[in-house]
């Protein structure tokens, strides 16, 4: 079974990273659009604390004077119910904060932009948007490490559970040569020091490009708000309970590599783009970067809305519907729903680790205000 490579495509002047992440469309069992439970419950633990944000920080007064139609976008939206509910959530937080400030003025109109690779199952999206919606809709493809927008467009932008993926591999990880080469696992999670350094590296370019691009498109005042998945300051990444799920993962594809159904060069060239920052991170690249204005950097314990232990087949569900598109990049399917069906026994054996780091606080909220 050969390995995919994956080459850099130039459009009008500008290399294109590859689409390394896609999340499952449709509406199928095994779709994005029905395993995004936890998603949802992840959200609906920081949503008190963005509305506090909002209220507080967001003049819509200022941002009404320039224009009639209040722009929002979600960055990375997927395909499912999420977004819909947390776009149309921020829209009725700023509409009730200009009825209050600004009574007897005419309530601005608001456009709401679903953002996502122009792989994304839009379709599938757009069919989860009520029709009696008080906001006009569309879709605007595309990576959001670039521009999207006109200058001084938006005057709000979400992200959730998008930041944390790469928008590619470093070049130094596929060099066997490299000390960064990361061989027999597919994170870097346990991996050498300089496999996460490479992985940090890139986040911070990432981060920068996502800034910058953002940068030129919001208003004066306007706000971005993230919710990534992260990691306290100082806790290694292997104490993290995807990291666990990252490991096995890697033992699994390594089993399967002994047993000659793929070969050892696919796994030591798989590696997930995936990485978790710490606050202290988040806030040194914002400051470096220099066009925003932190309001809140905090971390959350993402399950404190969620009950009981971990539904391991359930999160492990949710987590194909997420990474499909990823693994079948490399791997045929068959080998994906073995490596599947292997991690869900591996989880179960190993489910007291899982159960006593799935509370930590790793989910990070970050409200900046545009300069």
């Amino acid at each position: 079974m050969a390995t995919p490579k994956f080459d850099s495509v130039s459009t009008n002047g500008e290399d294109k990273k590859p689409d390394l992440v896609r999340v499952n469309g449709g509406d199928g069992n095994l779709s994005y659009n029905k395993n995004s439970f936890y998603q949802r419950l992840s959200l609906n633990v920081v949503r008190e604390k963005m509305v506090d944000a909002i209220t507080r920080e967001l003049d819509v007064k200022k941002l009404s004077s320039t224009s009639n139609t209040i722009r929002l976008a979600d960055m990375g939206c997927a395909v499912g119910p999420n977004t819909v509910i947390t776009m149309q959530d921020i829209m009725q937080v700023i509409k009730n904060k200009y009825q209050s400030e600004c009574p007897d003025s005419k309530i601005p109109e608001f456009q709401i932009f679903f953002n996502d690779k122009s792989s994304n199952d839009f379709n599938t999206l757009f069919s989860c948007i009520p029709e009696d919606r008080q906001y006009f809709a569309a879709a605007v493809p595309g990576s959001f490490h670039n521009r999207l927008f006109p200058e001084a467009f938006l005057h709000f932008v979400h992200s959730a559970y998008a930041l944390h993926w790469l928008s590619g591999m470093p070049e130094e990880m596929q060099d066997e040569n490299s000390p960064a080469f990361n061989r027999g696992r597919v994170h870097y999670s346990s991996a050498p020091e300089e496999v996460e350094n490479a992985y940090a590296s890139q986040f911070d370019k990432d981060l920068d490009n996502f800034l910058n691009a953002r940068a030129q498109e919001i208003v004066s005042g306007g706000m971005v708000v993230l919710i990534v998945p992260g990691i306290p300051d100082g806790m290694p990444c292997s104490h993290l309970t995807n990291s666990i799920m990252y490991e096995l993962m890697g033992d699994v594809f390594m089993d399967l590599a002994k047993e000659e159904l793929i070969s050892e060069a696919q796994v030591d060239s798989f590696n997930l783009p995936i990485y978790s920052p710490c606050p202290a991170q988040i806030g040194q690249l914002v400051e470096k970067n220099g066009h925003f204005m932190v309001e809140t950097i905090e971390l959350t314990d993402p399950t404190s809305c969620y009950k009981g232990e971990i539904d391991i087949k359930m999160w492990t569900k949710h987590v194909r519907a997420a990474m499909d598109g990823m693994f079948l990049k490399y791997f045929e399917i068959g080998i994906v729903d073995e490596m599947f069906d292997r991690l869900v026994q591996r989880l179960f054996e190993v489910s007291d680790l899982v159960n006593s780091t799935y509370k930590d606080k790793t989910l990070m909220l970050v409200v900046l205000m545009r300069k």
